[in-house]
């Protein structure tokens, strides 16, 4: 039996746009239900998709959600979510959060960057020392608290977070990982350094998973798996402009190639889907801007089908689909 894993990268509101696009072809078309795989890895944004999808939600009900369509008859859930109040969001200035005042490093940062030089990265660790930010993700995340189920969601979930005082990443809902309830280890993961404020869980501050990796794909290395769809809303080829959104996107591009390559080496088939041209000209710089979120899905929904439809990879999306 094919085992299937599914990697949803951060992005912001606009990431969760192009998440529910991608997601909506391939079950459209494929039979792809990205409910069935068996590890799902989310990060940032990808976090919430995640969740809804162990949470039962289908990919046509996210959609159709992101762009306030009707919803289909089991669609309760997101309507539940729909009736919660979501305060409006600040644009998302990247040169203004890092003009604030940094905290110096702590002896936790020092030591883990003398004794583990091999997994330390020094871009994550400095975003770590960012000013805290004005919002509460927390609140952001209220309807997904009210929604949340005693125990951890499953089939496995994992949601990665950045554990502030030392840089380093913590996968919830992995087993030996803290424990945390599912809407705090979510807001975790979200909590972008400099516009949101840290996350707090068993003592510890926390912050934005995609500070480690933007997708954190290679963490499934070792598990067995057979097929990696992985979904990466921050990455892409954005051209070489000399601004900070072309430079985040390069910057991702380069972690998921690495990643890809690893779980290659691993033995692990990987499907790919990043924006193309068409997805980044409505994908703006501000990745918690709703303005153009139905473009977005629209794109995301058009481009991720012609890929979809390569026969390499049409064959994998249905040996997947016949395995679910």
């Amino acid at each position: 039996m094919t085992r299937i894993g599914l990697v949803l990268g951060g992005g912001g509101v606009v990431g969760q746009a192009y998440h529910a696009g991608v997601l909506a072809v391939l079950e459209h078309d494929f039979g792809f239900d990205a409910r069935k795989a068996d590890i799902i890895v989310g990060t940032s944004a990808g976090s919430i998709t995640g969740t809804l999808l162990r949470l039962g939600v289908s990919a046509e009900d996210l959609a159709a959600w992101t762009v306030k369509a009707p919803l289909s008859d089991d669609g309760d859930l997101l309507r539940h979510i729909a009736e919660t109040p979501v305060p409006d969001l600040a644009p998302l200035r990247p040169l203004q959060m890092l003009s604030r005042p940094m905290r110096l490093p702590g002896v936790h940062m020092v030591r883990r960057a003398l004794t583990r030089p091999w997994s330390f990265r020094p871009l994550a660790a400095g975003m770590t020392l960012l000013a805290p930010g004005r919002h509460d993700i927390v609140e952001q995340l209220a309807a997904l608290r009210e929604i949340e189920e005693p125990e951890w969601p499953s089939p496995a979930l994992w949601v990665c977070a950045v554990r502030r005082r030392d840089g380093r990443r913590v996968v919830f809902g992995r087993p030996q990982s803290p424990r945390a309830p599912i809407h705090r280890a979510v807001a975790a993961s979200c909590a972008v350094p400099g516009y949101f404020a840290p996350v707090v869980i068993g003592g510890r501050s926390y912050i934005d998973g995609g500070v480690h990796s933007p997708t954190n794909a290679a963490l499934l290395r070792g598990t067995g798996l057979d097929l990696v769809v992985v979904v990466s809303p921050m990455s892409g080829a954005a051209g070489w402009r000399p601004d900070f959104y072309a430079a985040s996107r390069r910057h991702a591009s380069r972690l998921l190639k690495r990643e890809v390559a690893a779980l290659d080496r691993a033995g692990i088939t990987t499907v790919v889907f990043e924006p193309g041209a068409a997805e980044l000209e409505v994908m703006s710089g501000d990745m918690m801007s709703r303005a153009r979120i139905s473009e977005v899905l629209q794109q995301s929904f058009l481009g991720a089908g012609a890929r979809a439809a390569e026969r390499d990879v049409a064959r994998l999306l249905e040996q997947a689909a016949g395995a679910a």
